[in-house]
């Protein structure tokens, strides 16, 4: 016979008979209507199985027939709820634990907010606040997302668009600023003067009156472009502006070591595992010293996440990396190349990378004490200009 439908809900129990009528016991249960399926000879008997709301009908066959039962399985929901119901404390744990997992899940964990640049984030998740987004808010409590981008636009006037995104129990605020115009700051009339002496190979006043010229001399101080227009009755007083660029002399006292030391990594290394709960770590494996006459060591941390929460719990590794120090030397015309690189790039830094070295000479050289020593002159094509406000309107 085939096997009942929803035999695993109704539960349903393998039996073994034995006898010397099971065959007649068989049919006593085809004739009683009984269902039987997986009938199948076992021994001096059979195996078979039936549902478990019929087996209280079998008793009166066993005696018609003299045959006897041992039941070999049990299945279905009536006996897993059986067991559950003499665990009752087990049950009612893992039922708890059920009704917790769920609530959590139906909890904002995590508001992330990106795309802002002007408007602050505490701003933005004050806003959120007040519309109902804030974490352990429950999920089913929000508004529809449309409503909540519309109101948020409207709490946050500077910016264009707002887009919220929710992905399980974290959501993201997407932020579009508005374009403002560019606000100029205000600024007092003022000259342009030169910040060192130098030679002056190129002005351009974008503002302003230029009282010097190229290949003019300049010192420290002089006003390059003038921030004062006109005659002495009509006088106006404006924001000098301009580009001038001048060359100017630099002395640098260059010392090189001859002698070098690179350290580099050989590429052996011993790991040790640790796991981490909460402030402590307990080594699991690495045991031992490494062995190595110098090295480094990195750290490398793995915590447990749950969703976007970081846990107190997981694994950290540490990796001892054996380094090796190598020793080399340069030439005396090298060490005067990478004392004059050093210097160039010195001037990039201080006075701007648009800055030209135009020539570099060395007043005075001397190799002592494994080092080379020198004094240099480089001829450098730099910015010169820097802002002088004007004190009074009665002149330069």
């Amino acid at each position: 016979m085939k096997e009942p439908p929803l035999s695993s809900l109704r539960g349903f129990v393998t039996l073994r008979v034995t006898g010397e009528q099971v065959e007649g016991f068989i049919n006593a249960l085809t004739a009683a209507d009984i269902r039987v399926w997986d009938v199948k000879p076992v021994g001096g008997g059979a195996s078979l199985k039936l549902l478990l709301e019929e087996f209280p009908a079998l008793r009166p066959l066993l005696r018609k027939t003299g045959c006897r039962m041992h039941v070999t399985g049990r299945a279905g929901l009536p006996f897993v709820w059986a067991r559950l119901w003499k665990r009752k404390m087990f049950t009612l744990g893992l039922l708890l634990f059920g009704v917790i997992l769920f609530l959590l899940s139906t909890l904002v964990w995590n508001i992330k907010v990106v795309g802002n640049e002007r408007i602050a984030t505490e701003d933005i998740l004050n806003a959120a606040r007040q519309e109902g987004v804030y974490p352990y808010q429950w999920i089913w409590r929000l508004d529809d997302p449309d409503k909540l981008t519309r109101d948020l636009s409207t709490r946050l006037p500077g910016t264009s668009w707002i887009g919220l995104q929710r992905n399980g129990t974290s959501i993201t605020i997407q932020v579009v600023e508005a374009e403002e115009p560019e606000k100029k700051p205000l600024l007092s009339p003022r000259h342009l003067i030169s910040r060192t002496d130098a030679v002056v190979t190129e002005i351009y006043a974008e503002q302003g009156r230029p009282v010097t010229a190229r290949n003019s001399r300049v010192k420290k101080g002089d006003v390059l472009i003038s921030g004062v227009l006109g005659d002495e009755e009509n006088v106006e007083y404006v924001v000098a502006k301009g580009e001038v660029k001048g060359l100017v002399w630099h002395e640098y006292n260059i010392e090189v070591p001859l002698k070098t030391s690179v350290r580099t990594y050989t590429g052996e290394r011993k790991d040790r595992t640790y796991l981490v709960l909460g402030n402590w770590a307990i080594q699991l494996w690495g045991y031992g010293e490494a062995g190595f006459v110098e090295s480094r060591t990195l750290t490398e941390q793995d915590p447990l996440r749950w969703r976007s929460l970081e846990l107190p719990l997981g694994m950290m590794t540490e990796k001892e990396l054996e380094v090796t120090e190598t020793a080399g030397a340069l030439s005396p015309e090298a060490a005067r190349q990478e004392g004059i690189l050093r210097a160039q790039n010195d001037i990039l830094a201080r006075y701007g990378t648009d800055s030209v070295v135009k020539s570099q000479k060395i007043l005075h050289e001397k190799k002592e004490n494994g080092k080379v020593y020198m004094k240099v002159l480089f001829e450098v094509e730099e910015r010169i200009a820097e802002e002088l406000p004007i004190v009074n309107n009665r002149g330069e």
